[in-house]
């Protein structure tokens, strides 16, 4: 397999296990990327095995395996439920999804994701469709910028920061990244300057990309699409991401709220697989430094569970 260059996947071994891989198996990488999780999971498969991978990134298009067991598909995973449907699959033994934003986006000063280069403010995963980070940073209202920096980047200055955007936008259009830290850099304080820096921009890059709304339909979708006894590993690398799954794979819904049945029984999806959530060790930490906050949770559907036919 050849292409640009990827990162190295967090939490490599860890992950395939909990896919707990059998070798005629259909398996689902929701998150393809430069194809490392695909790389382990097509050795574990053998000749009667299926793999179907997503990304919405043309750039990952150069890392497709030749491999007749291997699907590309070229969408977001949030068209999981369509796309399978589209290739005759109606369930699957295992779902992985690495949410993570691989290094290559960041590394790539044309796309927008990193305020180490003055580069134009894209941030869209998929380049080809969609309103850049610049887009929305001069035109969103101000109460849709204040909204997105307080829920995705979590941050207390949130309505002073989009104020300030839009004061700064009406003088000269926001365009590039270095625009922008000269906007928002007064509100870093001095301790955590680069902490607050990326908060910025992983609100905007959410924001861009939906990415929350995008994560809970496809949870809801592999819930149908996953086989009783199949496994569903995500690998989350913020806390709202990570709670949204925790919740999910908890309680089957969002919020978090379990449900009983008449006699009381819990009626939650899935088993847990591990008790608490799989951390990075410290040695694969300090060799891949982008592994620091990555926690994976596995989770196997009940033998006996039905979904419900409407999908949220």
């Amino acid at each position: 397999m050849h292409g640009v260059c990827y990162h190295v996947p967090v939490l490599f071994d860890e992950s395939l296990n909990g896919l707990d891989i059998q070798t005629s198996g259909i398996y689902v990488d929701l998150t393809f990327g430069g194809g490392g999780h695909a790389r382990g999971i097509l050795e574990r498969l053998g000749s009667m095995g299926k793999l179907y991978a997503f990304d919405q990134d043309a750039d990952t298009e150069a890392n497709i395996p030749a491999d007749s067991r291997f699907v590309f598909v070229r969408s977001n995973f949030r068209y999981l439920l369509n796309f399978m449907r589209y290739h005759g699959v109606s369930q699957v033994d295992g779902i992985l999804a690495d949410l993570g934003v691989s290094s290559h986006h960041f590394d790539d000063a044309t796309r927008g994701f990193s305020f180490r280069f003055d580069s134009l403010l894209d941030m869209r995963m998929n380049n080809r469709a969609g309103k850049t980070a610049a887009d929305i940073l001069n035109t969103g209202s101000e109460e849709t910028l204040a909204t997105a920096f307080y829920l995705y980047g979590e941050l207390k200055v949130a309505r002073k920061l989009a104020a300030r955007i839009v004061e700064a936008r009406a003088a000269s259009p926001i365009r590039t990244a270095t625009d922008l830290l000269q906007i928002v850099r007064p509100f870093a304080g001095r301790v955590n300057d680069k902490k607050f820096l990326a908060q910025v921009f992983q609100a905007l890059r959410i924001h861009v990309n939906d990415e929350m709304q995008t994560l809970r339909e496809m949870l809801n979708q592999a819930l149908h699409i996953l086989k009783p006894g199949g496994r569903m590993v995500v690998i989350t690398y913020h806390s709202l991401e990570d709670r949204m799954v925790k919740n999910f794979f908890r309680t089957g819904n969002f919020d978090g709220e379990s449900q009983s049945d008449f006699f009381g029984n819990r009626s939650a999806p899935f088993l847990p697989v591990n008790s608490k959530v799989i951390t990075p060790s410290p040695e694969e930490i300090e060799t891949n430094p982008r592994a620091r906050s990555a926690k994976l949770r596995i989770a196997e559907k009940k033998q006996y569970y039905e979904p419900k036919k409407t999908i949220a």
